[in-house]
């Protein structure tokens, strides 16, 4: 009998075929029990009946496009397990990712952590937490044997800063802080206020676990939409920029030394006095 997972949810809009796929590597690569919950936005291109079809996955429906923080936080709320996974549809789980992450859960001891799987990515965005190794970008040329064959052998060090999925983090500790901020609907920005967040609670393990791979075609749903002002809010809402809480506070794509230690009080006081000279 396998042991208990975590709750992987799957915000999906009108992308069948990397739905597919994407659910595929999960019952292929896992070794864990997980449930298995589809956020299924429209499903109009025949998603939402495909996985009603699929036995063994959950869902829920929303009529038209409600974004990933609405999705989230209502597939949150319907959670049986205590983890919840973030995974975008247009991700392939590799062999070992979720071993990787019970691994890492057991050898911290308590739930005041927010992780992150390790994405490999065909293209070179300047995202120092990724491995950028070109294994396709559409479902035509992705080079699946390829990937198998050499994806443990690509190298990358434990890093810092975990924000962006598939992220991993308790579920009581999701709901305490609120959840991905639905002022940012459909989403842009809402994985940096949702770590800022978590460290205003107090939180101070963000770690991507090296070990835990999975690989991501990219943009297959962010680039269809109407992106939110996520920066400016995030700006107004935190005072501090988005980038510089990556840089400051999350130190994020630096080699992982152990949790973070407190930012550092000067920078961020240079960086709010350019901030309030910039609003005047």
């Amino acid at each position: 009998m396998k042991q208990k997972g975590f709750t992987i949810l799957i915000p999906t809009w009108n992308n069948l075929g990397f739905l597919q796929l994407c659910i595929k590597s999960i019952l292929e690569h896992s070794v864990l029990d997980h449930e298995i919950l589809i956020l299924i936005n429209d499903g109009s291109d025949g998603s939402k009946e495909w996985v009603e079809k699929q036995a063994g996955l959950k869902h829920i429906h929303f009529n038209g496009n409600v974004g990933i923080c609405v999705a989230m936080n209502k597939g949150a709320l319907q959670a049986q397990n205590e983890y919840l996974l973030y995974l975008n549809d247009d991700m392939y789980v590799l062999p070992g990712w979720d071993t990787a992450l019970l691994e890492e859960i057991n050898a911290i001891g308590h739930n005041n952590f927010f992780v992150s799987s390790t994405m490999i990515e065909p293209t070179d965005t300047g995202n120092k937490c990724v491995i950028v190794k070109d294994y396709g970008s559409d479902l035509n040329n992705f080079n699946k044997e390829n990937l198998l064959k050499e994806y443990q052998s690509l190298e990358k060090e434990n890093w810092n800063g975990s924000t962006w999925p598939p992220n991993l983090i308790h579920k009581e500790l999701y709901l305490k802080v609120g959840g991905l901020g639905e002022e940012y609907s459909p989403g842009m920005y809402s994985d940096p206020d949702l770590s800022i967040k978590l460290w205003q609670e107090g939180i101070r393990y963000f770690k991507g676990v090296s070990k835990s791979r999975v690989y991501h075609f990219g943009t297959k749903s962010t680039g269809r939409i109407k992106h939110n002002d996520g920066k400016k809010l995030f700006l107004k809402k935190w005072g501090i920029t988005p980038g510089d809480f990556a840089k400051y506070y999350l130190q994020r794509g630096m080699k992982w030394t152990g949790p973070l230690p407190e930012a550092n009080k000067k920078a961020i006081l240079k960086l709010k006095g350019f901030i309030k000279k910039i609003g005047n």
